[in-house]
């Protein structure tokens, strides 16, 4: 089975080095494309037998599976490339959340399916949230998650829900990770710890917490009850949290959900070049990307409507 990667940055690199080191794909199964050609050289020298492609159509020809790991601006021009080398056979997966399924599947003959993978894939542990396309069929479900499974625990859930739970799985190692600096620099502070002691006890602390709450089978209330004795020191520190803490998520969620309404709303003007303010779309904060006449109107993305509840519906 042939297996495409589209864009080889920070995600693509990592799913291809993931899934060799599990054994999933040997280097021979797998074909890249990137826009920088250096990084895909780097990876086929890692991986002897990776086959690296000048251009997107000639990775996509004849693979099974095509990870598309691009930036969310990038993807009409992306389509435009390789929409006439695919068929109904063959399974398309978007790793970015804000580009719907159903725009993908009015762009491309293909099957669709979108995955969010994590950094936490790298060391074969994460969930990778999991969405199927309606020409997505139960042997194809199975295929895609028997590979996700073998670099993490493949979790269902509706495209609806994609920001809140890419929260918790993709985004949350960045935001454990920095409560977690935040607690080393303070113990730092106050007691005189060393910064580098603190992170390893605090990641022992999480990598043991995490075990409990999936192979240990406790639920967060049990282990806090076992941890917790009334008046001690544990019940202290959790009423500092509940005081300071309570509303921080609340914000954290409110603050995720206004950015993906805009990248929503950016790509929607974008797939639809000929509404207005379309010409602004390509303008993301400094992001590199391309343009090509495939993103004037009449693009194959040209048709799709933007998601309810998206800023793409404030759009005039």
């Amino acid at each position: 089975m042939k297996v495409a990667f589209i864009g080889t940055g920070s995600m693509g690199s990592l799913l291809i080095e993931a899934f060799s080191r599990s054994g999933a794909l040997l280097p021979h199964h797998i074909c890249a494309s990137n826009r920088s050609p250096l990084k895909t050289k780097r990876l086929a020298q890692r991986y002897p037998g990776l086959k690296i492609y000048g251009s997107n159509a000639e990775a996509a020809r004849d693979s099974k599976i095509i990870f598309l790991c691009i930036k969310p601006l990038d993807y009409p021009e992306v389509i435009a490339e390789i929409r006439d080398v695919l068929d109904d056979k063959q399974i398309v997966v978007s790793i970015t959340s804000p580009v719907q399924i159903e725009t993908l599947e009015q762009a491309l003959p293909a099957k669709i399916a979108k995955i969010i993978p994590s950094i936490t894939h790298s060391v074969h542990s994460g969930a990778s949230l999991c969405m199927y396309g309606k020409r997505i069929r139960p042997e194809d479900r199975l295929l895609l998650e028997q590979l996700m499974s073998s670099v993490s625990t493949p979790f269902t859930l509706k495209e609806t829900e994609t920001r809140i739970a890419s929260d918790i799985s993709s985004c949350g190692p960045a935001f454990i990770a920095y409560m977690l600096q935040l607690w080393a620099e303070a113990a730092g502070e106050q007691t005189g710890l060393t910064r580098a002691n603190a992170i390893t006890l605090g990641s022992e602390m999480l990598l043991g917490t995490g075990k409990l709450l999936t192979e240990g089978g406790l639920t967060t209330e049990e282990l806090i009850e076992r941890v917790a004795v009334p008046g001690g020191v544990t019940a202290e520190g959790l009423a500092a949290l509940e005081a300071g803490l309570r509303g921080v998520f609340a914000e954290l969620i409110e603050a995720t959900h206004r950015k993906y309404d805009e990248d929503l709303g950016k790509l929607h003007a974008l797939f639809n070049p000929s509404s207005p303010g379309g010409e602004t779309a390509a303008d993301d904060e400094g992001e590199e990307t391309s343009s090509s006449p495939q993103q004037a109107a009449g693009s194959p993305l040209s048709k799709a409507d933007p998601p309810e509840g998206s800023g793409a519906a404030t759009l005039p």
